[in-house]
């Protein structure tokens, strides 16, 4: 039977979940409330500049293999994927020799080798260990959708539980730090907490996994920026269906007794409108969507239960054009502050404010990408971790932003100039654009101004984090960074997979079967 399926969210998420369900049957509608599609993954283009807004790493290339899989095609036949190498290059405070971190375990044992003796050693030891504890995320938690408990109990997880309750109960960075002497080896191993929209201070061992994606495996690119990815997404739903409405704003969720309806719907001159559903789909910020869309008696996260929860860092997005080269920074750059500890501390503390220095990652797509920045010029998009707080501001265009982002924004690009060697950055920018806290929950409505989701703490990962479904109304699902199964592009397909799993009934930790390949007859 065709349901009739209303998308809340033209993010990744909700055009990932409305092509699976279409491909299957259904007759999806998305609204969006902005005037287009991509949400957190976002683009600006300016003075003959495109930049990403949002995700630039792109990790975990088989989860997007399976998910075009499911919709009969490939990851080769809609994106076109470079290798990055180096895969990234560090920089710390006080230390102005950079290094070039290369993917695969030789060349990271090497890397490591040289910094520290006998470290590369260790290094292979602990990679095996990421590997072996993603292969296990993958095959038992990711695609869970954790209606039952059968799946922990599966023998792969029972055979590995002395170690897993270590790598649970273990912060990250303890775990490192009993390996590995150099604070830069440290650094390098746990900053991909702060992927996980963490502190590898808190964040539990178990993410060592994450190093297997960059330093085992390796780190690509989607030629013409992860805007195509969006694009690509939208147009398979499209092909399937899929109706997208922007500038589309769900005001509220239509219920009869404790089932979903529908959407209340606002277009932009301000007209409501009902939208009537079997099935509604919230592939937005989870807070917004259950304490803003739905009456208290009918939400399962109310504010209460946000109150003791932890929101990902906020963050400061610099878009910067710049004319002239700047080889001293390579695709992805990361600039480590020598106080560590207290950089986090910063951001996570009861008493939070934004780190001076920060530890900053600046990604130069210019230097693998001749689309996004004109000839003879550079495009950089700087991220500065921050406290989670929209009364930080917002930012703007050519330092019209509030006074206090755009005076972040000017020791930012200090930072980089000092630390990587290129002095006469800051002179050189001829395109300038601030995104700040106050800008993800004015234009994202995101909980408290985050930017990635909710953080990766032990509490609110795996069956601890947001579920899928509602458990106050019937036909009312959820996908994206808030739930299940967490923060990051790879994590949004998932999303919506298990969106798909659980209208199939199927609550099982498998992925959804792919279809076979079509004869070779068939392909052309």
């Amino acid at each position: 039977m065709t349901r009739r399926v209303a998308v809340i969210g033209g993010g990744v998420s909700g055009l990932a979940t409305a092509a699976l369900l279409a491909h299957r049957g259904d007759e999806v509608t998305v609204f969006e409330a902005r005037d287009e599609v991509g949400g957190r993954a976002g683009s600006w283009q300016h003075e003959g500049f495109r930049f990403d807004t949002g995700p630039s790493w792109f990790l975990m290339p088989e989860v997007f293999e399976h998910y075009f899989r499911l919709l009969g095609t490939s990851m080769a036949e809609q994106l076109d994927l470079v290798r990055l190498d180096p895969a990234y290059r560090m920089y710390t405070e006080g230390d102005p020799d950079g290094l070039d971190v290369h993917s695969g375990t030789d060349a990271a044992a090497s890397l490591f080798e040289s910094v520290e003796p006998g470290s590369g050693r260790r290094l292979r030891a602990y990679l095996d260990s990421a590997r072996d504890a993603y292969d296990l995320a993958v095959s038992r938690f990711l695609y869970d959708p954790y209606e039952n408990l059968r799946g922990l109990t599966h023998r792969d997880l029972l055979r590995r539980l002395p170690r897993l309750a270590g790598l649970l109960t273990r912060p990250l960075h303890t775990h490192i730090r009993r390996r590995f002497r150099d604070p830069r080896l440290q650094r390098l191993l746990g900053y991909p907490a702060v992927f996980l929209g963490g502190s590898p201070f808190e964040v539990p061992s178990l993410y060592h996994l994450m190093s297997h994606l960059d330093l085992g495996d390796r780190v690509l690119y989607p030629q013409g920026g992860f805007t195509v990815l969006i694009e690509r997404i939208a147009a398979l739903a499209r092909e399937r269906g899929v109706v997208i409405r922007t500038g589309a704003e769900v005001v509220a969720i239509e219920t009869e007794g404790a089932v979903a309806t529908g959407v209340r719907v606002r277009d932009a001159a301000g007209t409501a409108s009902v939208h009537e559903a079997d099935v509604v789909v919230g592939a937005g910020d989870l807070h917004h969507t259950e304490t803003a869309l739905l009456p208290e008696a009918l939400q399962t996260y109310p504010e209460r239960w946000w109150r003791r929860r932890t929101p990902s860092p906020g963050a400061l997005l610099i878009l910067l054009g710049v004319r002239g080269e700047l080889p001293e920074l390579a695709h992805h750059t990361l600039l480590f502050a020598d106080d560590w500890r207290g950089n986090f501390g910063a951001i996570f503390s009861d008493s939070p404010r934004v780190p001076d220095p920060a530890s900053v990652y600046v990604c130069r797509p210019s230097a693998t990408d001749s689309t996004v920045a004109p000839e003879g010029h550079e495009n950089l998009f700087v991220l500065v971790p921050m406290p989670a707080d929209a009364r930080i501001g917002r930012g703007g265009v050519d330092g019209a932003g509030d006074p206090a982002v755009e005076r972040a924004a000017d020791r930012m690009i200090a930072q980089i100039a000092a630390w990587s060697g290129a002095h006469d950055l800051a002179e050189r920018i001829v395109v300038r654009r601030t995104i700040a806290p106050g800008d993800f929950a004015a234009d994202l409505r995101t909980w408290r101004g985050n930017a990635l989701g909710l953080s990766h703490t032990l509490a609110q990962s795996a069956l601890f984090r947001p579920k899928n479904a509602s458990r106050k109304v019937s036909g009312l699902y959820y996908a994206g960074a808030d739930v299940l199964p967490g923060i990051g592009l790879p994590m949004c397909l998932i999303s919506a997979e298990l969106v798909a799993k659980r209208l199939s009934g199927d609550v099982s930790a498998a992925r959804l079967p792919e279809p076979a390949p079509a004869p070779a007859t068939e392909r052309g």
